[in-house]
């Protein structure tokens, strides 16, 4: 019998030992017993002892013939369970898709075909000319047959189920006929902009590294042409027959990203976000793993994609805070990507306005090659940006009477305006106005967000909602007044000051739904629009060529937070902000509504830019020896009682005192209330991040081993970018 090595999606940071008949390969799916349950799991190799091995269990169940992870992923998969210190089947089932995680088969499920029926065949398309959607999806198929994914992207469920009800067309099932390298049978590379001196040497340098892990920072000013950049320099590696790989933060940046890709090489693109159905997700996930796609572009979890023929990876926004997961495994995407990129011997370039300070810092040590980009593209000029001190100026809708004016002058030339407020819903807080209570969410501790759209008041932090009530619980009032703005009551406000003009508010709560956000992108970019109310989804990598002022309604709340990223991420927010303006012919302003006109973070952005910022931003962090200058995991928890959390960390920091490493708390979470738990944290931190892990390592045993550890909800976060 020969001993197996199977990963198994429990909590437990350790794999666990079966035996089989002969050797298994790593990355096979199998069945096995635990417990009283039958779980799936992924072998990671073999055991050439184990204690008690006559009481070993077999494997049940082998699923696949060959390895459904492998090579660079499996290696990328290894470090990432020892890295972030988490469990090895939770690591490799997270690599899965969902289906594959439920035990299916690894293959591709049988397509459906339409095509005309024989009455179809010999009608004149002409006679449904009443139905003119119908007659252009008759006369599409009598040209050929199209598989239903790609006849869906022209014409709705409904005109193909009446073109099938009337007996003219008729569908069939197919087995895919999987062609790798597809993209180069019908390669074509469509007319491209020259690239500038800046972009042309940028391209230059990428291709020269083709074929081995060269990590390159490009730090283009919005508008620069990055995306250009991507493209050009992924078009000699596409025509090698090799794979790219695209990271994009947001969702809403995968459509106009796509429909770019696809348009310059006039292939597929792969796509995976978490709007897609396992099906589909399982489709693509196949597509890269056979090498039958060569561009797969998609958010944080894209970065598990196999790729059979690996040639580049690239993160766009790489700055971005969605890119690390904040539950559960908390990788972060940029920094597995680097990983992968290693193993798999390809160039990966992070790109940006903003970099983060970790990527600034290894470009500015020349671990990374770093590029620059400083000019606009096509000749648009740069955003101006100021601040406006509204001290004691009124106030409507949170809008100062000089921003007002601003904003009339470019709706007047019948430019576009963006007002960014990050706070969704109608306002932050309810208040009764006799006697002062605020309506608070009892499991948070917080106060509820007013929507007043829906008549509800809802918790931001643990999604509790409840109705809007008539009185105040505590006086029996009915003077209840909102306190703060929020996008509903700023759209709301607008629509009175400026009746004249049209607008639209973009945050979660307004594009939720299928395409919701692609439709209104696009109904801005018609000019359908004049003014964008709208939260961060609008920050991230947008083009909107009209937009000429944006407006920071309050920019002094990160001026003054405990978290030391605050003011990185404040500035990139800002940056990020003022390069949606000013993107075409037409030069573009921004304008930061502030209390504190003189802070000298506000005053640098302003003058100097956020590169002179990032730069002395990291000699302020070398000084206090915070990260990227050293490296930090907290370990967290959190219990319905609190002094249970607390004396669990307390007994955690007692262990970790055993390894020497430098421990700060135990002590409360940013936000210290959720969904009706005390939440708290214990920070590791050191200047050498092999001592941070090994000690990490060594104890963790013994914490898990605390009898408190089974009564609170305990977890391990490396490389924290939140401490909320």
């Amino acid at each position: 019998m020969t001993l197996i090595d199977v990963a198994v999606p429990v909590p437990l940071r350790q794999t666990f030992t079966y035996t089989h008949t002969g050797p298994l390969e790593a990355g096979v799916r199998v069945t096995v017993p635990f417990g009283n349950r039958a779980l799936v799991g992924i072998v990671v190799g073999k055991v050439d002892a184990a204690e008690y091995s006559d009481k070993l269990k077999p494997v049940s169940t082998i699923l696949d013939s060959t390895p459904v992870i492998s090579g660079g992923l499996m290696a990328a998969c290894r470090w990432l369970w020892q890295y972030y210190h988490h469990s090895p089947g939770e690591v490799l089932h997270t690599a899965l898709p969902v289906r594959l995680r439920k035990g299916e088969a690894a293959t591709f499920a049988p397509e459906i075909w339409y095509t005309p029926t024989t009455s179809g065949a010999q009608t004149n398309p002409a006679t449904l000319s009443r139905a003119p959607k119908q007659m252009a999806c008759l006369e599409t198929l009598q040209a050929e047959s199209m598989n239903e994914s790609m006849l869906k992207e022209s014409y709705s469920a409904a005109i193909i189920k009446s073109l099938t009800d009337k007996g003219l067309i008729k569908s069939y099932e197919d087995e895919p006929q999987p062609s790798e390298r597809s993209w180069l049978a019908h390669w074509e590379v469509s007319a491209k902009p020259v690239p500038d001196p800046q972009q042309a040497v940028a391209i230059a340098a990428i291709n020269q590294q083709a074929g081995k892990f060269a990590p390159f920072l490009l730090e283009g000013v919005t508008g620069s042409g990055k995306t250009e950049v991507y493209l050009q320099a992924i078009e000699p590696v596409l025509q090698a027959g090799k794979q790219v790989l695209i990271l994009v933060p947001e969702i809403g940046l995968t459509p106009q990203t796509v429909a770019r890709f696809a348009k310059r090489f006039n292939c597929e693109v792969g796509v995976l976000h978490s709007q897609i159905t396992d099906k589909a997700r399982l489709n693509v996930w196949l597509k890269a793993r056979t090498g039958q796609t060569g561009i797969i572009i998609g958010t944080r979890s894209a970065i598990f994609t196999p790729l059979k023929y690996p040639g580049m990876i690239i993160v766009d926004e790489e700055h971005d805070e969605s890119f690390k997961q904040q539950d559960g495994l908390r990788y972060h995407a940029r920094d597995l990507a680097t990983m992968r990129a290693r193993l798999e011997q390809v160039p990966l370039v992070l790109g940006t306005a903003t970099p983060s300070l970790e990527t600034l810092n290894n470009a500015l040590t020349k671990r990374y090659q770093h590029l620059q980009l400083t000019q606009r593209a096509a000749g648009a000029t740069a955003t101006r940006q100021h601040v406006l001190d509204v001290k004691d100026q009124p106030m409507r809708f949170g809008l100062a009477e000089g921003t007002l004016t601003l904003m009339r002058q470019h709706i007047d030339q019948g430019n576009q305006i963006l007002v960014f407020v990050n706070r969704r819903g109608y306002a932050p807080a309810l208040i009764c106005h006799h006697c002062g209570h605020t309506e608070t969410c009892h499991s948070c501790e917080r106060p509820f967000t007013v929507h007043k759209a829906h008549r509800r008041l809802q918790c931001h932090h643990c999604a509790a909602t409840r109705p809007m009530p008539f009185s105040c619980e505590q006086c029996g009032s009915k003077e209840l007044v909102t306190a703060g703005v929020g996008t509903e009551q700023l759209e709301q406000g607008l629509s009175q000051l400026f009746p004249d003009a049209a607008q639209v508010r973009i945050d979660s709560d307004s594009v939720r739904g299928k395409d919701k956000l692609q439709s209104t992108l696009d109904a801005i970019n018609q000019r359908q629009y004049q003014i964008l109310v709208g939260t961060q989804i609008l920050s991230k990598g947008h083009h909107f060529p009209h937009v000429t002022l944006v407006v920071v309604l309050d920019s002094d709340g990160a001026l003054f937070s405990a978290d030391f990223r605050a003011a990185e991420k404040l500035a990139q927010l800002v940056t990020q902000l003022a390069g949606r303006a000013g993107r075409a012919s037409k030069p573009g302003e921004m304008w930061l509504q502030t209390h504190n006109p003189d802070h000298p973070l506000l005053q640098d952005l302003i003058h100097n830019g956020y590169g002179h910022f990032a730069r002395h931003a990291l000699l302020e962090r070398q000084m206090a020896q915070l990260p990227p200058f050293a490296a930090q995991i907290v370990v967290r928890a959190e219990a319905f009682d609190g002094q249970q959390a607390f004396d669990f960390l307390m007994q955690s920091g007692g262990i970790l005192q055993a390894h020497q490493v430098n421990l700060v708390g135990p002590l409360p979470s940013l936000i210290e209330k959720r969904q009706g738990r005390f939440r708290f944290m214990l920070l590791l931190q050191s200047a050498q991040r092999k001592q941070i892990h090994e000690a990490l390592r060594l104890a963790l045993p013994g914490i898990s081993a605390l009898p408190l550890a089974a009564k609170v909800r305990w977890s391990v976060d490396v490389d924290p970018t939140d401490f909320s």
